[in-house]
């Protein structure tokens, strides 16, 4: 059996074929949510983000016009209102959320290995915890193409898509980010923890 494109399912639910539109939801619904909730910091408000992101595609379904990839026209969606809820947001929310986890254990219990020691737990911890801190202080457009770039795997193409601009902007601000990044990460990189 052949798997359908995201397009000829995208193509269907605007013809209103519910069944496709699941297909789509079950195919990019943890992507979505993982990509969103990087963005904006917050695993919460990222599922809450994606589930909008959905409702919009669903919304928009009969002005569906396959003019780029699904997953730009996905991906796009996503990045607009992750970026507005990082605007919308206030400073009480981020240290709000900081202290619910002030080391970032959460995130570092999911990335640990079955089995480290003690130490490597605290090392693992910090070393996210510094990692998450350097991508979450970059502008939110280099924030956007490093988690597209860097934890989706798209390619520059499609991130310009995405970000509305073009590739030659986008390797910039992917350069820029990776240069803030190495100096913000320097002291992981000396002490040998990246």
């Amino acid at each position: 059996m052949a798997i359908d494109s995201d397009l000829e399912l995208m193509l269907r639910v605007s013809r209103g074929d519910a069944e496709s539109f699941e297909v789509l939801l079950g195919r990019y619904r943890l992507p979505l949510v993982n990509y969103v909730s990087r963005l904006v910091g917050d695993r919460a408000l990222g599922e809450d983000l994606a589930q909008e992101v959905f409702l919009r595609v669903y919304q928009a379904r009969e002005r569906y016009q396959p003019e780029a990839k699904f997953t730009t026209w996905l991906y796009r969606i996503a990045t607009n209102l992750a970026l507005n809820a990082i605007r919308d947001r206030k400073p009480e929310v981020t240290a709000a959320a900081a202290e619910d986890d002030p080391d970032g254990a959460a995130i570092a219990a999911r990335l640990a290995d079955s089995r480290p020691t003690a130490e490597q737990q605290l090392m693992a911890r910090d070393r996210e915890r510094m990692i998450r801190q350097a991508v979450e202080a970059l502008p939110e457009k280099q924030r956007a193409a490093v988690i597209l770039h860097k934890y989706q795997d798209v390619e520059y193409r499609q991130i310009a898509k995405i970000l509305e601009t073009s590739e030659s902007a986008v390797k910039s601000l992917l350069f820029r980010a990776y240069e803030s990044l190495r100096g913000r990460l320097e002291p992981l990189l000396k002490g040998g923890m990246l």
